[in-house]
């Protein structure tokens, strides 16, 4: 009762008042004390329960018409019960109103569990920030908060702004916006985005995004308006719906005239069935459980940290058959490290701190990538001078002597011997020599992630590529390691453009193509593709405008958990679709035998087939929510 609205509670209070009044009438109602009772005295009695049930629904049918809405689900039940009145089938009547509204009840129970579901995960919007004002931290309201402000985040506390650590160290959690449930340490430096919560340390930060700019907002608003987008089978139904309810009331009207009128039949008989036929093909299973459906998986998607643009992107989603990748940030990590050291003439130590002091006044990936390696301090005092040669490498003097650090380029340009790297990953290579004499070599590679293998492998048999502006030689290995079916190296971002229109082109008709970037300079290509799927894109301004579909963590697998649930929610929808339409089909087909056999139709049965086929459908589609990890 507790998460019942205060409409739902006026509703289920209802129900059990009619319910108590209606199931001993209805008892009574299939006996022979009811014969002797006149129609002016039952009629009145059976109202009770049918009006404390059903006014609302009464009352929707009436405010319909006056709007020129006549043909919905309201007015079906409302044609179907109040005939039944008119014929003297008061216990059917009522009994096809209550089991309706039961059914009403039931569903919108469903769809608050997933409305619940999805605003508890989204549960993130801050409720204050803690800034500095004058000497002291005063609580006041995030969207207070201008850049450049410092704010105070203790432990416990949701991270109200985008931001960089100034002081302190903590552990955040960011499983509301990745769904991931490991914590991500950070120390003074490290940028904080909005969302996450505080777990350990309090930690000083300096805003840099007004709230209406940060992260949080971007998502809430992105999720709140992710129903917009209606998806082909939404519309498909919408207006299946408008068209289905009027042919359903000339069938009817059809089936209670024409064999009285043609055939001699009984009027009485034939009404009745004309009544059930209104009560069997009412749409409403197929009006709520398609949307819920999709509003299900766009909520258990984002409890994996996937954010869908709308039901539209879903089933899309569910078409690709040709997954397009950039390669670096995406199935790489971005970041260089040292993978492979091969002194010559010194030490292995000796060759690292050699590379790394050179470039220690560098702020270029390379260099940064050196200076990790070699682990320790570098004393910038023994660094006498550096002189950048561009396209090149470093000419300095270290210690007093002499040490160039560069490509090949660099050491045929000194007349430098150098030996070549024969490392398997083609990374960038840093040669170092010192006072003219070589000392050895320094491979460095942007490494694949952890998952990227699994990714590709579990995405056959789509096609997949990768589209890189890196050196052929690079792209091909990192192709080869991963299983990708194609590569294409050395373009601009114009030219990716090109690429992924040629296999738009190309791709089998009722398919679509995803393209897989990180948002941030690949926006012309996510805009293009059927699908743009974003990257890595915690705290990613660029991924959020430009993608349709938002991975808030850097984990390509995430793409398979995507195409995962798209292709579930398809299923759920296809299923209720179909079970909805044979197990009406089927019950009219029943009636119109046991009409046309025994004279007798079953309103009461085929009520209850309605609403149970409604709330079977509804169940179903709340399994979209539910996403299992593979």
């Amino acid at each position: 009762m507790k998460h019942l609205t205060r409409k739902q509670k006026k509703m289920l209070i209802r129900l059990i008042v009619a319910g108590i009044i209606f199931v001993p009438l209805f008892i009574i109602g299939h006996t022979h004390v009811m014969h002797d009772v006149p129609w002016y005295v039952a009629a009145p009695i059976f109202a009770v329960p049918y009006l404390i049930a059903g006014y609302d629904v009464l009352r929707k049918a009436f405010l319909n018409i006056l709007h020129g809405q006549i043909f919905d689900e309201n007015f079906l039940m409302c044609i179907a019960t109040l005939g039944a009145f008119a014929v003297g089938e008061y216990p059917e009547a009522g009994e096809v109103m209550l089991l309706y509204q039961l059914g009403e009840f039931l569903q919108a129970l469903a769809v608050g569990k997933s409305r619940r579901n999805i605003t508890e995960l989204m549960d993130i919007r801050p409720d204050y920030a803690n800034a500095l004002r004058g000497e002291e931290f005063v609580r006041v309201s995030p969207d207070e908060v201008a850049v450049g402000d410092i704010i105070l985040v203790k432990p416990g506390e949701k991270v109200p702004l985008d931001g960089v650590v100034t002081e302190g160290t903590t552990n955040v959690d960011t499983a509301a916006l990745t769904g991931e449930s490991l914590p991500r340490v950070l120390n003074a430096g490290d940028e904080i985005v909005s969302g996450c919560i505080n777990m350990s340390g309090a930690v000083k930060c300096r805003v840099t995004k007004p709230y209406g700019e940060s992260t949080v907002a971007k998502i809430l608003e992105l999720v709140e308006n992710a129903s917009m987008g209606k998806a082909k089978s939404e519309n498909f139904i919408t207006r299946f719906s408008k068209y289905y309810t009027p042919i359903v009331v000339i069938i009817a009207l059809l089936l209670g005239a024409v064999p009285p009128l043609f055939f001699g039949q009984d009027v009485g008989t034939w009404v009745k069935l004309a009544l059930t036929c209104l009560v069997i093909s009412c749409p409403c299973a197929l009006v709520i459980s398609v949307p819920l459906t999709f509003f299900g998986g766009i909520g258990g998607a984002a409890r994996k940290g996937i954010l869908i643009k709308g039901a539209n992107r879903i089933e899309e989603l569910a078409r690709v058959q040709t997954v397009v990748f950039d390669k670096t940030g995406t199935l790489t990590n971005g970041r260089f490290s040292v993978t492979v050291v091969h002194p010559d003439s010194i030490s292995e130590e000796e060759l690292l701190y050699l590379a790394a002091a050179a470039e220690c006044y560098s702020d270029h990936p390379i260099s940064r990538s050196l200076a990790l390696a070699y682990k320790k301090e570098i004393d910038r005092t023994q660094v006498q001078s550096v002189e950048e040669i561009a396209g090149h490498g470093v000419d300095a003097v270290i210690g007093g002597k002499r040490v160039l650090v560069g490509n090949e380029k660099l050491m045929r340009a000194q007349n430098v011997t150098f030996a070549p790297c024969k490392h398997v990953h083609h990374g960038t290579v840093v040669h170092v020599a010192l006072d003219g004499v070589y000392a050895g070599h320094v491979e460095i590679c942007d490494e694949l992630k952890p998952d990227a293998s699994d990714t590709i492998r579990l995405l056959k048999p789509r096609k997949t590529v990768i589209l890189t502006g890196d050196r052929e030689s690079v792209g091909k290995e990192v192709a080869s390691r991963l299983g990708v079916d194609e590569v294409h190296c050395g373009l601009l971002p114009a030219e990716k453009v090109q690429k992924v229109e040629e296999y738009l082109v190309s791709k089998p008709q009722g398919t679509a193509l995803a393209f897989v970037g990180d948002g941030i300079n690949d926006a012309p290509v996510l805009s293009r593709a059927d699908v743009g799927i974003a990257m890595g894109a915690l705290g990613s301004d660029a991924a959020i405008e430009a993608a349709d579909i938002v991975l808030m963590d850097d984990k390509p697998s995430a793409i398979v958990t995507a195409i995962r649930i798209a292709k579930k929610v398809r299923g759920i929808v296809r299923q209720n679709v179909i079970f909805s339409l044979a197990v009406k089909i089927g019950i009219l087909v029943f009636e119109l035998a046991s009409t046309s056999s025994v004279g007798h139709s079953h309103m009461g049965l085929a009520a209850f087939a309605d609403v149970g086929v409604l709330v079977l459908a509804v169940l179903n589609a709340t399994r979209a929510l539910r996403v299992k990890e593979r």
